[in-house]
């Protein structure tokens, strides 16, 4: 069965195929005629067109011809068993440490959507990352092809495309988030109710609405992905994986409201707190960057701010124990 978030395949000209790819037309057609790489249709006018899939496979056999690898060798396979290639080329230290030369290590993402995958992979995108180089390890259909399989620790974020924010992808969202430990779920989507919105961002994922430009998305991958350890603890914090909000606004605005013995009306204070964290904590996480100092900077600022909404949550719930406050989430 179809996905309700599964989009049409995306067809492309030749001349559209080697501007994404950056491959010249007379490659692409080598690469067809001679190796049989691609099987593209004919248009009623002759033209060839090309799929995502073809897209795809383009920029992976681009990958691997530059890694020494022989077309004639490689253009049969298929996609999948490319990529994997792709990623054995890689040495496992380089996703945590520079190296010799002083490098940024290669970050590795998890993809949900074809199209997207291409996206990040495309030229034009990649000379966004030039010192940041990023990596796509895995690319799903749909989230729910996503949450059937094992996903390699190596995946440090999950980037998912989808078409309309529904209820079973929030939920498959969610299970998700528990099977795999992801240091950021960022989610791109055309349609969704504002509730649906609120219900991601509180569960701590990055929710953005399309249109989005290469360069904004790459804004927002600079601010949730590069946080270099070393900086970061030059400000006193580490940069371990903040987990999501516990308290909704309107359970936090019913606690404020109640009256108590604690002294200063600390239910009121904690609350409220809570509240004005998350808010910054949100809004540093979509400030846009202008520079990599700017995203390590709203990184940290994110980081400090998740750090002390936690606190401050744990606080809250042992000050609802002491008092006897209900503080269980409620339905709408």
């Amino acid at each position: 069965m179809t996905s309700t978030n599964t989009h049409p395949l995306q067809s492309y000209r030749i001349g559209a195929v080697s501007q994404t790819t950056g491959i010249p037309v007379s490659t692409l057609r080598i690469w067809e005629k001679r190796y049989q790489a691609f099987s593209p249709i004919k248009s009623p006018g002759n033209h060839r067109i090309f799929d995502e899939s073809d897209v795809s496979k383009a920029l992976l056999l681009k990958q691997l011809s530059q890694q020494g690898h022989a077309i004639s060798a490689i253009a049969g396979i298929d996609v999948d068993q490319l990529r994997r290639i792709s990623n054995q080329s890689i040495h496992p230290k380089a996703r945590a440490l520079k190296n010799a030369t002083g490098e940024n290590p290669t970050t590795f993402l998890a993809v949900v959507g074809l199209g997207m995958a291409n996206r990040i992979e495309s030229k034009k995108f990649i000379q966004l990352f030039q010192d940041s180089p990023l990596k796509v390890s895995h690319v799903f259909q749909n989230v729910e092809d996503a949450l059937n399989v094992e996903i390699p620790s190596n995946a440090r974020v999950l980037l998912v495309k989808v078409n309309s924010l529904q209820p079973h992808v929030q939920k498959t969202l969610q299970e998700l988030k528990k099977k795999h430990v992801f240091e950021q779920t960022i989610v791109v989507y055309n349609f969704a109710t504002e509730a649906m919105v609120q219900a991601l961002k509180g569960a701590g994922i990055v929710v953005r609405r399309e249109p989005i430009s290469d360069t904004e998305l790459a804004d927002l991958l600079q601010s949730v992905l590069f946080v270099d350890s070393t900086r970061a603890q030059e400000f006193g914090t580490d940069s371990s994986v903040i987990t999501a909000r516990k308290f909704s606004e309107t359970t936090l605005s019913r606690v404020a409201s109640i009256s108590t013995n604690v002294l200063c009306e600390c239910p009121r204070h904690v609350a409220e707190l809570i509240s004005q964290l998350a808010s910054f904590e949100e809004y540093s996480q979509e400030c846009l960057n202008k520079s990599p100092e700017d995203a390590h900077l709203h990184s940290y600022l994110q980081s400090i701010s998740g750090s002390a909404r936690c606190l401050f949550e744990n606080a809250l719930e042992k000050i609802a124990k002491h008092e006897g406050i209900d503080i269980n989430e409620r339905s709408a």
